[in-house]
């Protein structure tokens, strides 16, 4: 037996012998399948700069006024930007022809198809010292606890406008179950302390055809007004609306008495019309001093129209029954409030006036 120390090792050069592979790589040239050698470090691609486009102060943003019509636009070529090294100034790149310009939302302008309608006319002076005799407010007077108490009222009714935004949360309705609750009283007391309001005007429209009493409690002469122009669709609302010299107030008196006034507002003319008083206004509120719900029709043909309702309720008259009668004829508007009206019991044995050291 050979001594296993003898045993030729494969690929020992000293003993000039190789192994069966390299004998096998040296016949059938396998050396051609090695793979390539490996960089160390691989090189660093150069960092690309976004490019600086400044915009001219003097352009003109681009305004879209009619539907723009499809029109065929050659394909697009690829253009490479060049590439750009750290420190070097933005190089231009050749724009495709042929398309459409495109200007961001922010310089796009929307006008609308139509203006808004503005009051003017003749203004007439309203009887303060009639007011007063009526134990109103009296506007240009010190602040009286009336007036704050309309102050909450109001600020619930406007917060409510403002945050819906529409032209409906605008139109107020101001109704009462029955006769002598106090609607009217509650509805000229709210438009004034509204017309208090910066940069916004009021519109208080008589809507009790059968017993207008809006001109006369302000000392008003009687006009054509709000039925004349559901009548005449010839009539503009606003050449009917009286100014005031109370600045930020107007009426629309009722006009002249008809045995339909139901049924000119259930037609479409009366859309037309508080559209037209109230859009492209968004300061403006109009607010309705409309009949009796349970004597007359016209408040709940008018709850169609508006955003708000207020429903006064006398304290020492009217009745739970009539109430809720009254709030189901009304409830084609989608927000009434209740306000109760000729309070003389306050719990705390002190009222909101005399707390604050304000005159009656």
């Amino acid at each position: 037996m050979t001594e296993h120390t003898k045993i030729p090792l494969p690929g020992e050069p000293d003993k000039g012998e190789s192994s069966l592979f390299e004998r096998a790589s040296g016949a059938f040239g396998f050396d051609a399948l090695k793979p390539a050698p490996l960089p160390v470090k691989l090189p660093e691609q150069p960092m690309k700069r976004a490019k600086v486009r400044s915009r001219r102060k003097d352009a003109e943003p681009v305004v879209e006024t009619t539907p723009a019509s499809v029109v065929p636009v050659a394909p697009a070529q690829v253009v490479e930007a060049p590439v750009q090294h750290p420190g070097a100034l933005p190089v231009p790149v050749a724009q495709p022809e042929n398309l459409p310009v495109v200007a961001p939302a922010s310089e796009l302008t929307v006008t609308q198809g139509f203006e808004p309608v503005v009051f003017g006319g003749r203004q007439y002076k309203v009887d303060r010292a009639g007011l007063r005799d009526q134990g109103m407010i009296e506007p240009g007077a010190p602040v009286t606890r009336l007036l704050e108490e309309f102050r909450i009222v109001k600020r619930q009714l406007l917060a409510i406008a403002r945050e819906r935004g529409t032209a409906a949360s605008r139109r107020i309705l101001v109704c009462s179950p029955l006769p002598g609750e106090g609607k009217t009283f509650c509805s000229v007391n709210l438009a004034l302390s509204m017309a208090n309001e910066r940069e916004t005007e009021v519109l208080l429209v008589d809507a009790d055809f059968a017993k207008p009493s809006v001109l006369s409690t302000l000392g008003l002469p009687k006009r054509p007004g709000f039925m004349d122009c559901l009548a005449n669709p010839d009539l503009k609302p606003e050449e009917l609306v009286m100014g005031t010299d109370v600045p930020g107030l107007w009426v629309l008196p009722a006009g002249n008495r008809t045995d339909a006034d139901s049924e000119f507002l259930g037609s479409t003319r009366t859309s037309e019309v508080l559209d037209r008083l109230t859009m492209g206004a968004p300061n403006r509120i109009v607010i309705f001093d409309t009949p009796p719900a349970l004597a007359a029709s016209p408040a709940a043909e008018l709850a169609k129209h508006v955003g708000q309702a207020v429903l006064v309720a006398r304290a020492d008259l009217t009745g739970q029954t009539a109430l809720e009668d009254a709030y189901q004829l009304l409830s084609g508007c989608p927000d009434i409030k209740l306000l109760l009206n000729s309070i003389n019991f306050s719990p705390s044995g002190r009222r909101f006036g005399t707390y604050y050291g304000y005159g009656e």
